[in-house]
């Protein structure tokens, strides 16, 4: 069985640290993808610092980047979006029995598409605006902060099956998700 090791930094620039767990995530999807890969300890490692991240993002990074103009309330409520997506794939890469199957290939891609699409999008409009229009001081201050929840969002379990089906059920109550998709899946 393979071990992941998840990093688990404490402070720094917030964009470094952000892009660090972006090629994290690059990393476990290859082996999510690798048949000789254990693909059932990458799941579990994805999901955890997926989860982390995200709400981490959530709670401490985007209001302050709105708050210092970097980036508007359409562009935070849109990567909020886009973690509900990336959640909600998530949750059927979850709901897989098992590693060996066609539904589990096509939950990895199908969460591959959506977790890759909002790294490519995230780096260019919130990123970048957070490095050219906040300062040193912030992204560091930001980035105690985003580190400090996302270590307690991990050492809480985070990307457990039963809080991805309540991220997920609070993304379509408000409204982040569709909320009349039939879930029949």
């Amino acid at each position: 069985m393979t071990h992941y090791e998840i990093p688990r930094p404490i402070d720094g620039d917030v964009v470094e640290l952000i892009l660090n767990d972006h090629r994290l995530f690059e990393a476990l999807l290859r082996d999510l993808r690798d048949a000789t890969a254990d693909r059932e300890t990458a799941r579990e490692a994805l999901s955890n610092v997926l989860i982390a991240h995200g709400e981490a993002e959530e709670e401490k990074v985007y209001n302050q980047l709105k708050s210092k103009r970097a980036i508007t309330a359409h562009e935070a409520e849109h990567g909020e979006e886009e973690h509900a997506e990336g959640n909600e794939a998530l949750l059927a890469l979850l709901e897989c029995k098992g590693t060996d199957t066609q539904k589990f290939d096509d939950a990895v891609e199908a969460l591959a598409k959506a977790l890759n699409h909002h790294i490519g999008e995230e780096e260019q409009t919130i990123l970048n605006p957070a490095r050219e229009d906040v300062s040193e001081q912030v992204r560091q201050d930001l980035g105690v902060a985003w580190a400090t929840r996302r270590n307690e969002l991990l050492d809480e379990g985070a990307g457990s099956i039963t809080n991805v089906r309540k991220i997920v059920a609070r993304a379509h109550k408000e409204g982040l998700l569709p909320a009349d998709e039939e879930e029949d899946e």
